[in-house]
């Protein structure tokens, strides 16, 4: 084997089979290296690296990397609401933890602007994140999810008030921020239909959605109008989730149904939607959910539709690949 084609090998290796074959001429060793996706320090590393590999070649006196870097795409799966108070941003926080436990890559964006709570919910309250070549790097969530909220860039309590044209602007500036490793973001939206929801569909254009609805009439009137919106702007329905479905006493067992039951799977049967279930109205999810500690984390019996709803998601995202 050549001294070439040996380095070829050690910096497959060493690359994770990013670096081309290298070719030497007049003592000047080239090759390209593929740094797609990765952060700014980790391509000064392994630039660094290969270089000095390639130095210990006999008879290379310089050289020359050139660097590529393909922009990828990432799914964005936006989750929402026709209105506040149906449990979305627990069922975002939790649909992105289970979809990491499938070996998603995924990262979770905050953008309920005036009403953050991915902070509490992924006990990263009072963290701020770091910027990098005009870039906010996100931070790491509970159970190392990586995510940006409003939460994190003001004072915690402080009030936000914005107009619509500031509001999305921040929302652009989390979607774009350095999500190296991820291949989809969820994205927790503000409730109902207006210039921040509309500039995040036109903008980013989400891969698809996925509605969260009570079960009751009044959310489902709400949930179909965003739904509406959704379709207006050709962006794909997931399907329906129908949230705080059934109450299960902790001293008798018996189960009530304070909200309806069955609401949102019988609307999405009359618009011919996908429902993806149904997640119950549990003091368990709720005390886990404000201690930051979200319950797809665990094991449990609160675990199980977290990960029905991801298993669906993620079979959506396979056959969208496919």
């Amino acid at each position: 084997m050549t001294d070439i084609a040996a380095l070829s090998e050690r910096l497959a290796t060493l690359t994770g089979n990013r670096a081309s074959a290298p070719r030497l001429r007049d003592g000047v060793l080239t090759l390209v290296l593929d740094v797609s996706d990765l952060p700014p320090a980790e391509r000064v590393t392994m630039v660094e690296a290969v270089e000095r590999e390639a130095r210990t070649v006999p008879g290379v006196t310089s050289v020359r990397i050139a660097q590529t870097a393909e922009k990828k795409e990432r799914a964005i799966i936006a989750v929402a609401s026709g209105k506040g108070g149906v449990g979305k941003s627990t069922v975002s926080a939790n649909l992105a933890i289970a979809l990491a436990k499938r070996g998603v890559r995924v990262g979770l964006v905050d953008a309920d602007i005036y009403g953050p709570s991915q902070p509490r919910l992924l006990a990263s309250e009072g963290e701020k994140p770091q910027a990098q070549d005009k870039q906010i790097i996100p931070i790491k969530g509970a159970h190392g999810l990586p995510m940006l909220s409003m939460g994190h860039l003001v004072q915690p309590g402080q009030a936000i008030a914005w107009r619509g044209p500031m509001a999305a602007n921040a929302l652009g500036q989390m979607i774009d921020a350095q999500w190296a490793g991820v291949d989809v973001l969820v994205i927790d939206m503000p409730p109902g239909t207006g210039d921040v929801q509309l500039t995040m569909i036109q903008k980013h254009k989400p891969a698809g959605v996925v509605i969260v609805s009570t079960p009751q009439d009044l959310a489902l009137i709400d949930a179909m109008r965003a739904i509406n919106l959704f379709e207006q702007a050709h962006v794909p329905m997931i399907g329906l989730v129908e949230n705080m479905a059934g109450y299960a006493c902790p001293h008798c067992g018996e189960i009530s149904d304070p909200f309806g039951t069955g609401g949102a799977e019988s609307a999405a049967g009359v618009m011919g939607l996908p429902f993806l279930g149904r997640i119950p109205l549990s003091i368990a999810i709720r005390t886990a959910s404000d201690a930051g500690t979200p319950p797809a984390a665990g094991e449990g019996a609160e675990a199980e539709p977290f990960f029905a709803l991801a298993d669906r998601v993620k079979e959506w995202l396979d056959r969208r690949h496919g």
